[in-house]
C-alpha cells in the first residue's frame, strides 16, 4: 500500500453532490474540523482560505470530488488530529440545521463525521 492509495478523508456520494452544489455557488472549498464542542464538532466548510490556517492546524487531505475543479481541502486542530490521527473520517451529509458559519446552513443540511479505525496497513503506511 502507497500513501497515494491511503487517504485519512473521504466524502460520500451525498456529501460530494453538496460540494459540487456549493462550489458552483462560492467557488473554491475548503473544511475546518476544531473538534471543539458546538459548531465545533462537525466539519464546517468556508471558501477556501476564508478560515485561516496556521501552525495549530494540520493538512489531512486535499480531496478530489468529481466535477468539482479544485481540491477541497480538509483541515484540523493540531490537538485534536493528535487523538484522531490512527482515524479514517468520512465526510457525510444529513438533514438538519449545522453551524451558521458553514456553507451549508442555508441548504437545510450539515455535514458531519463518520470515522473508523485505520487498518494496520493504512496506519503504518501514513506513517503516523
Amino acid at each position: 500500500m502507497t500513501t497515494s492509495e491511503v487517504s485519512r478523508v473521504a466524502v460520500t456520494p451525498a456529501a460530494a453532490d453538496l460540494l459540487r452544489t456549493l462550489y458552483a455557488a462560492n467557488g473554491p472549498l475548503m473544511f475546518h474540523q476544531s473538534g471543539g464542542c458546538c459548531d465545533g464538532s462537525s466539519p464546517m466548510c468556508y471558501l477556501e482560505g476564508e478560515f485561516r490556517t496556521g501552525a495549530s492546524d494540520v493538512l489531512l487531505a486535499a480531496l478530489h470530488v468529481e466535477r468539482v475543479p479544485e481540491p477541497v481541502t480538509f483541515w484540523m486542530s493540531a490537538a485534536q488530529f493528535d487523538r484522531w490521527r490512527h482515524t479514517h473520517l468520512t465526510v457525510d451529509v444529513v438533514p438538519g440545521r449545522g453551524s451558521g458559519f458553514s456553507l451549508e446552513a442555508p441548504e437545510g443540511v450539515r455535514f458531519l463525521i463518520r470515522s473508523r479505525l485505520l487498518t494496520p496497513e493504512e496506519d503504518a503506511t501514513l506513517g503516523q
